[in-house]
């Protein structure tokens, strides 16, 4: 059985931890955070390992996780470089923005190096368990890495592919707008209707329905097919006095307006919709 390493316990370290302690080829070994606090607390999530609060408590691993915000990565990758005491192992981060050179200094040490990215909002360890199941997992980095990261994702539940570390960013600003904007867009619009004298109550029900029903017709009909509303339509006088009411009540939101309503116009007249 190979052992792994965790540095980092926050949402996405204790999600993958669990998981990567309920599969039997693996075992969790020594989880490293920020204070000894929350390593118990990641301990007890995961259900193995042992809280470390100092690299140089870390013993040798086979495999180590970097679940680490994505500023801390390469500091450290380069502070683990620094551990003479640890022999070249593998070692990936979980970033969707930064590809696998950020683990270079380990990578110069003869460390195998890769990122592991999987494409899901990780709102809570718990809630991340229950919907990890084929999830997307872009994976980047060297062939001896990639040749023990993919079983074990695919193991995991993942479905992974490979993406260019030159296209990261873009794959990860996919990401955003899909996950992060959301929350965003709905919190404007329960902005707008409380503004406007609706009752709270029929906002939230809007938050369940309104939304739900949105995201059903993407699913069922795809972006274009599910596009409705002025832009849709073509209906440039709305959108104008509109966008200037929205201007007025706040200038950020304005601006957002107009260039999603354009952006809207643009995939209304879209001949043949993106695969």
């Amino acid at each position: 059985m190979k052992t792994i390493n965790l540095i980092g316990g926050g949402r996405v370290g204790q999600t993958l931890g669990r998981m990567l302690a309920r599969d039997d080829q693996y075992q969790v070994q020594d989880v490293l955070t920020r204070s000894a606090a929350s390593a118990r607390d990641a301990v007890t999530f995961i259900g193995t390992g042992r809280a470390v609060v100092h690299m140089s408590d870390l013993r040798p691993a086979d495999l180590w996780l970097l679940a680490v915000p994505d500023s801390q990565i390469a500091p450290v990758a380069l502070a683990l470089a620094q551990c003479d005491v640890l022999p070249p192992a593998l070692a990936f981060h979980a970033s969707g923005a930064l590809a696998a050179n950020e683990l270079k200094p380990l990578q110069a040490k003869g460390w195998s190096v890769a990122s592991a990215h999987c494409l899901l909002s990780f709102a809570s360890p718990q809630l991340a368990l229950q919907q990890f199941a084929g999830t997307p997992c872009a994976l980047e980095g060297d062939a001896q890495a990639l040749a023990e990261l993919r079983p074990l994702l695919t193991r995991l539940g993942a479905q992974c592919f490979d993406v260019r570390s030159e296209d990261k960013l873009l794959y990860h600003a996919g990401a955003v707008f899909a996950t992060n904007f959301l929350p965003v867009l709905q919190d404007l619009a329960e902005q707008l209707w409380q503004r406007s004298g609706m009752p709270p109550q029929l906002g939230l029900h809007l938050r369940a329905t309104l939304l739900q029903n949105a995201v059903n017709n993407i699913v069922k009909l795809g972006p274009q097919g599910a596009l409705t509303g002025p832009a849709s339509r073509g209906d440039t006088a709305l959108l104008t006095t509109q966008g200037q009411a929205v201007q007025d009540w706040n200038a950020s939101a304005g601006q957002a307006y107009q260039v999603l309503s354009a952006l809207a116009g643009q995939l209304a007249q879209r001949n043949e919709p993106i695969a």
